[in-house]
């Protein structure tokens, strides 16, 4: 196919459309961060670059040749938190467990475990937003928490009701910070999580919400917060969140979680 002088075939028209995709699931992933103004700022150099190479502008393009070898580097480092999700994205489309397809060839095991651990913490969650217990709760699928685990006091304990409210009564000495369940077992509270600087975050949500989205962008974990101020329970994944929940959407959410 020829476009004036150009000679385009459909290998050209894919290499297009690819590089569109990947450019764009880049933007969704640096949307609302600091990260945003910095790649976009390295695109128009690259753009000077590409423009002055054409000219013939030999200083300039070297000068921007050296810049553009270094700042290959400045990005990896810059964006390790947006390129290591990115990477999880694509993991996560080839799981079967995560897959649409695959899910149909796919039939899962409930565990007894899976439903004891789903009542209590529902249970426990519905206490708390009645009586303004703040909480969060972190619960473990595919990728590993060890090191968020190591971060607090690790307990390995069953999962029961009475031992999250004990956990996040306010005159407990582990209260602050998350509870990390792993494998249908309480594996440890008052763990650190990471904060998320992303700027699409409203800014009624506390710190709670925050360290919530950042260990949603970081892993695949499902994070339950319940508000202190308000008593609003929230369901957080995948970098997004379920505002106000009642107890019956948070069970469903937690069934098609810990179930599938």
């Amino acid at each position: 196919m020829h476009i004036g002088f150009l000679d385009i075939d459909f290998i050209d028209l894919f290499d297009i459309v690819f590089v569109a995709f990947l450019l764009y699931q880049i933007y969704r992933l640096i949307q609302g961060s600091i990260a945003n103004k910095i790649f976009f700022g390295y695109i128009m150099i690259y753009v000077v670059y590409l423009v002055a190479t054409a000219l013939g502008m030999e200083l300039l393009s070297a000068i921007l040749g050296q810049f553009m070898n270094v700042g290959v580097l400045a990005l990896l480092i810059i964006f390790q938190q947006e390129i290591r999700r990115f990477l999880m994205m694509l993991g996560r489309s080839t799981s079967i467990q995560e897959n649409a397809l695959l899910k149909r060839f796919y039939t899962p095991k409930i565990s007894k475990e899976n439903v004891s651990t789903l009542q209590a913490i529902v249970e426990a969650t519905k206490v708390m937003a009645t009586t303004h217990t703040g909480a969060l709760i972190v619960i473990e699928k595919e990728d590993d928490l060890k090191k968020f685990i190591e971060s607090g006091d690790e307990i390995d304990s069953q999962v029961s009701k009475r031992l999250l409210l004990t956990i996040f009564h306010k005159n407990s000495p582990l209260h602050d910070g998350a509870v990390i369940i792993k494998n249908g077992r309480l594996a440890a509270a008052r763990c650190m999580l990471p904060v998320s600087e992303s700027g699409t975050i409203s800014p009624t949500l506390g710190f709670r919400h925050r360290a919530a989205f950042g260990m949603s962008e970081q892993t695949d974990a499902a994070i339950i917060v319940v508000s202190e101020e308000k008593g609003e329970v929230s369901f957080v994944n995948h970098g997004g969140i379920f505002r106000n929940m009642s107890v019956r959407d948070l069970e469903n959410k937690l069934s098609d979680y810990l179930l599938s």
